[in-house]
């Protein structure tokens, strides 16, 4: 028996649709049926996880640290608001995620939203239900240099900066002229009726 991610640790007593179980937890070795007898070995099976879980974590816990510094660069063409023409996929990153650790990582054990943008992304890898390390995956316009390690974040809150005070110059100019008509047709009004 073994973890089962979004389902439950090795030696847990979980409740299943019957077709899960039969086709997918039963011939997988992930589980097996609630019997007396399993009911009476869940604790000794949870203890054994446990540690052997526990010495994985030990194991890869230098992996980790590797990923934690990781930051993947991938050049991609891009419009004027910095939308790409098409995106980075999982299976990209975790290619080149492998390629940078030496350790086989598949594109299942990648959390990160499809990347569509410029910028900096953060991805994280499940290397075990308790070790989750997050990386940075870099986005650069085709043909630019690639951007050093404090400099994304600087241009990326520059840009932010800048639209937020466009937006607040726009909203100040169009409730000007609503309160002015506002004005006027009440004077035309008060006229009308005296």
């Amino acid at each position: 028996m073994k973890d089962v991610f979004k389902l439950g640790r090795a030696g847990d007593i979980k409740k299943v649709a019957d077709g899960y179980g039969r086709n997918f937890l039963l011939p997988q070795g992930l589980a097996v049926l609630a019997t007396p007898g399993a009911l009476k070995q869940a604790d000794r099976i949870r203890d054994r996880a446990a540690e052997r879980r526990q010495a994985l974590n030990n194991e890869l816990s230098g992996l980790a640290e590797k990923i934690e510094s990781l930051r993947l660069l991938f050049p991609a063409k891009a419009g004027e608001t910095d939308k790409l023409y098409g995106s980075i996929t999982t299976q990209q990153v975790a290619d080149a995620a492998t390629e940078a650790t030496t350790f086989e990582i598949k594109r299942q054990q990648l959390e990160v939203q499809p990347i569509r943008t410029l910028g900096v992304h953060i991805a994280k890898v499940r290397l075990t239900m308790d070790l989750v390390p997050e990386f940075k995956v870099v986005v650069y316009r085709e043909g630019e240099a690639a951007p050093k390690e404090g400099e994304e974040f600087a241009e990326t809150e520059l840009v932010e900066a800048e639209e937020a005070v466009e937006v607040e110059e726009v909203v100040e100019a169009t409730e000007a002229p609503e309160a002015e008509e506002a004005v006027e047709e009440t004077e035309e009004t008060e006229a009308s009726e005296e």
